[in-house]
């Protein structure tokens, strides 16, 4: 039985996991339909997703289309919740984007569809709710051709479109798009020659190379053109590839806690088989694991299994230190991943009857099973600060703290998530026993700017035996830990760190006695004295804080412009190219990250509800005006030499 890992992507409110419980009921699955509205749906499984109606974190569940056995993903449709979708997306051989007849192409089926074709992944759309009044046929097949992509392949005809009635009448199309990529068929196209049987056999090519993309319309409502698209699905789609008798691959894209509090973690295997009580490595740590239990998906629900092949979709128990995008056994080669990074931060204030210990492991959990959510501890003030997305996330932490771990909180206002980068080069030593270093180390440091995007590098202008390598490895993982707070207390970004100066005094001790600590460098030295020296270095070189910057496209009815430009400039969004289409202007350009949700929240009113924002992060620019945002320290301070001393060293220094 052939494999095909499905995914299922849409805007938010286009019926997406609508569609999913109407092809789990089209092949036999569940006997009843659920309703997002009700709240009884098959794969959105959080409360919270239940309550809203929208879907969070990616679920699956399997079913059997004739000999193909379809696991399919539903992913979320809300753009806080993109890098889920991206993590998602490595694991698929397919993909079915969803698109409203009435609402058509929106901010987020853009995004999504400039994903899919970058990644290459084999996509049909399903254009749903041709039984909603509104609905449209020729207006939507243009704007999918105008703003997705023009190598559309239309599967056939609606009746009665906008009525309970609407009904999809399948038939062939597309013969001059499909030849666009065949010279072949092109040659018979012009000669009137083509066949209905060659017509198919190029569609299916071109469509699993991801050339092409057939357009199916229905109703997940009423299930008119869904067995039209399951035939779609099994006969255009490909199935999963993978070798069970090769060496084991696989990628994790998904960790939860089970009931006791234990890690599950979800992996789509390309290569070899994996069995229970199998030792695997994983991570970039190529950490060692033992699996100690194992559940594939079939018809409907994930069944307990000794193994599972290439191909397969499964839930693995006993890797206790594994984290979402870790390869298991040999690595991939794959596209590298495409997550931004969270731009926005907050501040979580526990209630009153809270208990801090249990929001500390709370979140920590929670982080595991989306790291790209960061934390941040604050001892002096006792503060918790997370990263997100944007502001529907806050709703998403918040509930999901209440109902899974009965913890009430509440959040300060979001903030953008800056970084600092070296204006020039600084450079700064200090020498073992030589006043004021009251440690027994020498470490000399340069700080270099690096381009933009390259992290954080370093190197040694020192001789790698001039010293034992676990002190040279305590000042690099000590600068790049202190690199996490700059001058101004954002992280140090694209910077190349040279050590320039190293010393130190070696194991001695007294006659007849043992070591002597007192006269004797250890890595705690190194560890202490490199964050002042970093500092102090950092200081001379001077940093600039830049803010996250996200670009933008606005599409809005071309007599709101004048009320649009004014409203742009106070949010300093910048416009970069201006357009039209139609009856529409479209503009392009940048604009903070701090601004987005203001804007996305004032759009509706200035444009008669007609305006549509599609926003991603793009880069990082260099605060222009008004104050340096500045960020609180959470570490013993530097900056502050009495006061890192005290805390370091717990002495006085005078």
């Amino acid at each position: 039985m052939h494999l095909l890992n499905l995914g299922i992507l849409a805007h938010v409110d286009a019926g997406k996991t609508s569609l999913t419980e109407r092809l789990l009921h089209s092949v036999g699955i569940i006997d009843e339909i659920g309703s997002v509205d009700a709240g009884s749906t098959q794969t959105d499984t959080l409360a919270l997703e239940r309550q809203r109606g929208i879907t969070i974190k990616s679920a699956v569940v399997s079913f059997p289309v004739d000999d193909v056995t379809v696991n399919l993903i539903d992913t979320p449709g809300h753009p806080d919740f993109i890098a889920e979708v991206e993590r998602v997306l490595g694991v698929l051989d397919g993909a079915v984007l969803v698109v409203s007849a009435v609402e058509g192409v929106q901010a987020q089926t853009r995004v999504l569809m400039r994903t899919l074709r970058r990644l290459r992944i084999p996509t049909l759309i399903f254009v749903n709710k041709i039984d909603r009044r509104g609905a449209r046929y020729e207006g939507v097949l243009r704007a999918i051709a105008e703003r997705l992509t023009p190598a559309v392949v239309p599967m056939g005809e609606v009746a009665a479109l906008g009525t309970r009635r609407a009904a999809f009448l399948p038939g062939p199309g597309g013969a001059d798009v499909l030849a666009d990529h065949d010279d072949e068929l092109l040659a018979a196209y012009v000669d009137d020659t083509v066949t209905r049987d060659r017509l198919h056999a190029a569609l299916v090519a071109q469509t699993r190379r991801a050339l092409v993309h057939p357009v199916y319309f229905g109703s997940a409502a009423t299930g008119a053109g869904v067995d039209a698209l399951i035939s779609g699905i099994r006969g255009l789609l490909p199935a999963a590839e993978g070798d069970p008798d090769g060496p084991l691959s696989g990628t994790v894209f998904k960790v939860e806690r089970g009931p006791a509090g234990e890690k599950v973690a979800y992996a789509r295997l390309f290569s070899g088989t994996l069995r229970t009580r199998d030792q695997v490595l994983f991570g970039e740590a190529r950490t060692e694991g033992k699996v100690t239990a194992i559940s594939v998906f079939d018809h409907g629900t994930d069944v307990r299994d000794d193994a599972a092949p290439a191909g397969r979709i499964a839930r693995l128990w006993g890797l206790a230190d594994v984290r979402i995008g870790d390869c298991l056994g040999v690595p991939r080669e794959q596209a590298a991943h495409h997550f931004a990074p969270p731009t926005l931060e907050t501040v979580v204030v526990p209630g009153r009857d809270t208990d801090r210990g249990a929001l500390h492991l709370a979140l920590t959990q929670l982080t595991e099973q989306d790291p790209l959510i960061g934390l941040r501890h604050d001892e002096v003030r006792r503060e918790i600060s997370v990263s997100l997305y944007g502001e529907v996330q806050k709703e998403v932490l918040q509930a999901t703290l209440a109902d899974e771990y009965g913890l009430d909180v509440a959040f300060r206002g979001t903030t953008p998530l800056c970084i600092e980068r070296p204006s020039g080069t600084g450079a700064a030593v200090e020498f073992i026993k030589k006043d004021p270093n009251p440690f027994l180390a020498t470490v000399g440091l340069r700080v270099d700017p690096a381009p933009a995007g390259t992290g954080v590098s370093f190197g040694l202008e020192v001789e790698l035996g001039a010293m034992p390598y676990a002190f040279f490895k305590a000042v690099e993982d000590t600068v790049r830990e202190t690199l996490a707070q700059g001058l101004h207390g954002w992280q140090v970004a694209d910077c190349a760190v040279t050590m320039t100066h190293s010393g130190y005094w070696p194991r001695q001790s007294h006659a007849h006695q043992g070591f002597d600590k007192s006269m004797s460098s250890t890595g705690a030295d190194f560890r202490g004295l490199t964050p002042l020296v970093l500092i102090e270095a950092l200081r001379r070189a001077g940093t600039q804080v830049y803010e996250p910057m996200h670009r933008f496209r606005l599409e809005a009815p071309a007599d709101t412009l004048g009320a649009l430009l004014p409203v742009l400039a106070r949010r300093r969004a910048v416009p970069q190219t201006t357009g039209t289409r139609r009856e529409s202007c479209v503009l392009e350009g940048a604009v903070p990250a701090a601004h987005v949700h203001a804007l996305e929240q004032q759009l509706p009113g200035l444009t008669r509800g007609e305006g549509e924002l599609e926003s991603a992060f793009d880069h990082y620019a260099p605060v222009a005006r008004g104050t340096v945002p500045e960020r609180p320290r959470t570490d013993h301070n530097p900056l502050n030499r009495k006061e890192y001393l005290l805390n370091v060293t717990r002495r006085v220094v005078s």
